[in-house]
């Protein structure tokens, strides 16, 4: 696992537009943030544990931003001088506690729901960080495919963004949104169930992938 004890997970929502439009909401006019937590952290290779609290876990394949210096108010040109590396998570999401009662961060901080990896790719490796695909895939399927220059809010704009009131330190982790695909909003809907296998694959930065299990 990339960053173990990161101080903070800043994730982004809605912010590649066919994923806004296939939930029927309006495009977001400033980056939609919330929170996923560290108990949430988990690594490639290891499980997702299904929560006994929810029946509708969904995936959500993200490019993972990780700080690599200190950023307090800085400006977009300059911020991807504060940037490590890249890395891939999985931003697993139950859809009926994030939808039901509107928190997003519980729906979306249950223990597990954050496999990051399998490694780190420095910045300096990655010539252009908003062109690269990105696909997730269940069970051997494609789900998701799409390319992060189409992210609304691109990563050097986040980095400025979230500094400006929130100080990034070395280790925290941007999670810069998913792309449509989701299983919650295909028809039937796609929840994860004990067996499926989902892979997060980017141009360049490999493949994580997460077995699923039932809760204990």
């Amino acid at each position: 696992m990339p960053a173990v004890y990161p101080s903070k997970i800043l994730a982004i929502g809605r912010n590649y537009a066919e994923h806004a439009a296939e939930g029927g909401a309006d495009l977001p006019k400033a980056p939609l943030l919330f929170n996923k937590l560290t108990n949430a952290l988990s690594a490639h290779k290891k499980p997702i544990v299904l929560s006994p609290i929810s029946k509708q876990i969904d995936y959500e394949a993200e490019l993972a931003v990780i700080i690599g210096r200190t950023a307090k108010r800085v400006g977009e040109s300059e911020a991807p001088k504060y940037i490590f590396g890249y890395s891939l998570i999985n931003d697993v999401s139950a859809r009926d506690l994030q939808f039901g009662d509107g928190q997003w961060t519980r729906g979306k901080g249950l223990d597990t729901f954050a496999p990051l990896g399998p490694f780190i790719t420095t910045r300096d490796e990655i010539q252009d960080v908003q062109a690269l695909k990105i696909e997730g895939v269940l069970n051997g399927e494609v789900m998701q495919s799409s390319n992060t220059s189409k992210m609304i809010f691109k990563v050097a704009y986040l980095v400025s963004y979230l500094s400006q009131g929130i100080t990034l330190e070395p280790g925290d982790v941007i999670c810069s949104g998913t792309p449509d695909g989701v299983g919650i909003f295909r028809k039937p809907p796609v929840v994860l169930k004990p067996g499926d296998v989902f892979e997060v694959k980017i141009e360049k930065l490999g493949t994580l992938r997460n077995p699923v299990v039932a809760a204990e």
